[in-house]
């Protein structure tokens, strides 16, 4: 990993403007980093007002992430639809097995009234190649969701119900029923619809209004091509290619891949076209196994060194 994520590195450099403005706004030699913790890491809040794609390829879609009104979204734009496919294909794969395998309920509506959601194409693509006729979007009808789930209890099929957290919860208060036959997964999120709650107080409600005995979590964001997965307790796990790291809050050029809790930086290295190095807002706590759990956001009033980013 560490070979791949310096040789992207090099050519990110080399091709990304944004990124090596930001680079060069640090004092960072490229030459003198020769190892995972020196790689610079971009703030994803530059999504919001940069294009972040190398200078020698063209767009072929542009992802945009969900926001209240009067947000400004990130934008993600993507030169290479197949190789977001071939990410996200494979490393559901690894994970959960072929997706023709699945009967797969998507329960995204908050995604699904925009028409530029990178959880949607991922989403649609999935339930395309399993090939199960009752594998579907569900926007607001959660009743015929229901209804399907109950039909589907004994038919020996494997069932995933994946669903943006407040749609589930949703779905939990008015059809509360016996799912243990499902794999039910949260991608989080309450989009301003709900009260924000922790990731163990909205699992504790699943569980118990569904009769299961782990919830499961994708974690992903527009500005990625990767995406890490949970299968149980909020640990998340990823796949080869992708790597999470800690930054020190208070010093956020010091970057560690030991255990221990800090802002969580990711390397994706299916970003090859536009920045593989992204320092989120989110807060982690890594693990002794590679592993990592996501704690919540980062209160940015005590963040220090934001100020590079005005210079951008």
């Amino acid at each position: 990993m560490e070979e791949a994520a310096l040789a992207v590195f090099n050519y990110q450099y080399k091709h990304n403007t944004v990124y090596r403005q930001f680079v060069d706004l640090l004092s960072v030699l490229p030459d003198n980093v020769q190892h995972i913790r020196q790689i610079p890491f971009l703030p994803i809040e530059l999504f919001k007002s940069h294009q972040i794609i190398s200078d020698n390829v063209s767009v072929e879609k542009i992802f945009e992430s969900s926001g209240t009104t009067g947000q400004i979204t990130s934008k993600h734009p993507v030169a290479d639809i197949g190789l977001y496919e071939l990410s996200f294909r494979n490393g559901f794969e690894r994970f959960y097995g072929p997706p023709q395998d699945w009967v797969i309920l998507a329960l995204l509506p908050s995604y699904l009234e925009r028409g530029n959601s990178s959880l949607v194409y991922m989403a649609d693509d999935l339930i395309r190649q399993s090939r199960q006729p009752e594998s579907g979007f569900y926007l607001n009808n959660l009743q015929e969701l229901a209804e399907t789930l109950e039909t589907l209890r004994t038919s020996g099929k494997k069932i995933l119900l994946i669903g943006v957290t407040f749609a589930l919860l949703d779905l939990a208060e008015q059809f509360p029923m016996d799912l243990r036959h499902c794999i039910i997964m949260e991608t989080g999120g309450m989009k301003g619809r709900r009260e924000e709650l922790t990731r163990p107080e909205v699992h504790d409600i699943l569980t118990r209004a569904f009769h299961v005995s782990a919830i499961h979590s994708e974690y992903g964001m527009t500005e990625l091509l990767s995406q890490a997965y949970s299968k149980g307790d909020g640990i998340f796990e990823t796949p080869p290619w992708m790597m999470v790291l800690k930054r020190d809050i208070y010093d956020p050029l010091y970057t560690s891949e030991k255990p221990g809790r800090g802002g969580l930086n990711v390397i994706d290295l299916a970003n090859i076209h536009s920045c593989s190095f992204l320092a989120t807002q989110d807060l982690v706590q890594l693990r002794d196994d590679c592993t990592f759990e996501v704690l919540g956001r980062i209160d940015h009033s005590d963040v220090r060194g934001c100020n590079l980013m005005v210079a951008l």
